[in-house]
């Protein structure tokens, strides 16, 4: 297997894809891939600079001069065949996240069954690639074509890598070659994923390139024949590229982070809505570590005490252990960096007065790894750092209201609009909240999942474009207006 040579160290050197081959950095230095259960090396991979993505732009635009002069039916047809290859090895690919990315196996589990969903979805829809005729003289024929833009950039985080190493399908879809830039913490199945890929595109349709993302990530983002570029990730970040990417006008695209409100009324039945609240902070399925979670409950105050009854309750019954383990509900944080960070946080709600009902350290039994114990906070006030910053970890922040309108100005005061979970039998008021409320994507009783095909993206802060759609596959083309005059 090209990709991991096993050494006597029994760590694995991993090399980058490129051109349909696989390499070494030019400059020969590397990454190291950390177990964040274990804080064990388990593999090495390529930390790639301006030369290597300057090799993978080549091969992209090589790959592409073929690939786009495919048919959208041979193009879906490749497509649906390496989804059937994906989900042959769903099994391995959840248990290499797991490995990486420090998650539990039955949430990894989950990711490596629905990743080809993905891939069939934008297969299925290339046909709608469509142009518009327009009415015209008769001696004019008028009409729009949609046209790949070439090389693409996709840069993917660290919370689901193998999931998210399938949102290539929407510009494979239209027709692009891609540069594949996984999280520098989490590369192992996106090079593992490329290998699914052999034999089956033309060389240099898909490559992926690895490395940090100052570097690397950034070599793709300046590079200016890669016209389009989207990013999953957070807010800061997402702000360097759109800077970067203004010196060349490219498209851009991203899905930022969230601050997410779940807003509970007085009329709902208690303990079911305490566990969507934990169902909803993707505690077992990722620690916390989602843009969705409902990292803020909004609580009415006369089920306030209750609510809060039920949801420590429910969040001390969740399992920290080894992420392997199929009884295990929650694993390890993704990366060293990242657990001192919502240590941090942590620390921070204790400090300005929020009151601690739960978790807020590293289990005890253990004395290694980037585990974290379900943390749950109570009577949390808006000036608060944990109230208002996106913490990406297993941190619930409650707070009491009685007045809606003072309430709604407090969901809304975030930079954030990702998505809002309300909690009501009155569907009247479930509706005037979902209109007030400033996110993309709102929930009325439900605890996260979304309709396939339908919209993901939001407002304010949390992004700019839409993914998991039609929008997203017509993203990746450019259109052209052609006008015939007949003679």
């Amino acid at each position: 297997m090209a990709t991991v040579p096993e050494t006597k160290s029994k760590v694995r050197a991993y090399k980058m894809f490129i051109g349909g081959e696989w390499r070494d950095a030019k400059a020969g230095e590397v990454v190291d891939s950390i177990n964040p259960a274990t804080e064990e090396i388990i593999a090495t991979f390529p930390h790639a600079k301006d030369a290597d993505v300057d090799a993978a732009v080549e091969a992209g635009k090589q790959g592409f001069q073929e690939w786009r002069r495919f048919s959208w039916v041979k193009r879906a047809k490749i497509m649906r065949e390496l989804a059937a290859r994906m989900t042959e090895k769903s099994e391995h690919f959840a248990k290499l996240d797991v490995m990486d990315c420090g998650s539990p196996i039955a949430g990894m589990r989950g990711d490596a069954q629905s990743a080809p969903s993905e891939v069939i979805y934008f297969a299925g829809i290339a046909s709608e690639l469509k142009g518009t005729t327009y009415e015209s003289p008769d001696n004019v024929v008028c009409a729009t074509y949609r046209e790949p833009f070439g090389v693409v950039g996709r840069i993917i985080p660290f919370n689901h890598p193998y999931r998210f190493s399938a949102k290539i399908s929407p510009a494979i879809a239209a027709g692009n070659a891609v540069i594949l830039k996984p999280a520098e913490s989490t590369s192992l199945s996106a090079l593992e994923f490329a290998e699914l890929t052999e034999g089956l595109f033309p060389p240099g349709v898909i490559n992926v390139v690895t490395g940090l993302g100052a570097t690397t990530g950034a070599a793709i983002v300046r590079h200016p024949d890669v016209p389009r570029v989207a990013f999953t990730g957070g807010v800061a970040t997402g702000k360097a590229i759109m800077r970067e990417g203004a010196e060349n006008l490219k498209r851009v695209s991203l899905e930022l982070g969230g601050k997410n409100p779940m807003i509970v009324f007085p009329d709902v039945d208690v303990a079911k809505a305490a566990v969507g609240c934990v169902k909803g902070m993707n505690l077992a399925r990722s620690m916390g570590q989602s843009c969705q979670s409902n990292s803020r409950v909004f609580v009415h105050e006369a089920i306030y005490d209750k609510f809060l009854e039920e949801l420590v309750k429910r969040v001390e019954a969740l399992k920290v252990g080894d992420p392997m383990a199929e009884d295990t509900d929650m694993g390890a944080l993704a990366y060293e960096g990242h657990y001192k960070r919502v240590m941090t946080f942590i620390e921070s709600g204790k400090d300005q007065g929020a009151k601690l009902l739960t978790g807020g350290r590293r289990p005890m039994k253990f004395n290694k790894g980037f585990f974290v114990e379900p943390t749950v906070f109570a009577d949390v006030k808006m000036d608060m750092r944990i109230a208002c910053e996106e913490i990406f970890g297993p941190v619930v922040s409650v707070f009491k209201w009685n007045d809606w309108d003072e309430m709604m100005g407090r969901a809304n005061s975030v930079k954030f609009g990702l998505t809002a979970n309300i909690w009501t039998n009155d569907i009247s008021l479930a509706n005037r909240t979902a209109k007030a409320v400033q996110a993309g994507l709102v929930w009325i009783n439900g605890q996260g999942g979304r309709v396939p095909g339908s919209p993901f993206g939001g407002y304010k802060e949390s992004g700019m474009g839409k993914e998991g759609d039609l929008s997203d596959l017509l993203s990746y083309t450019q259109e052209k207006c052609l006008q015939t005059n007949l003679w």
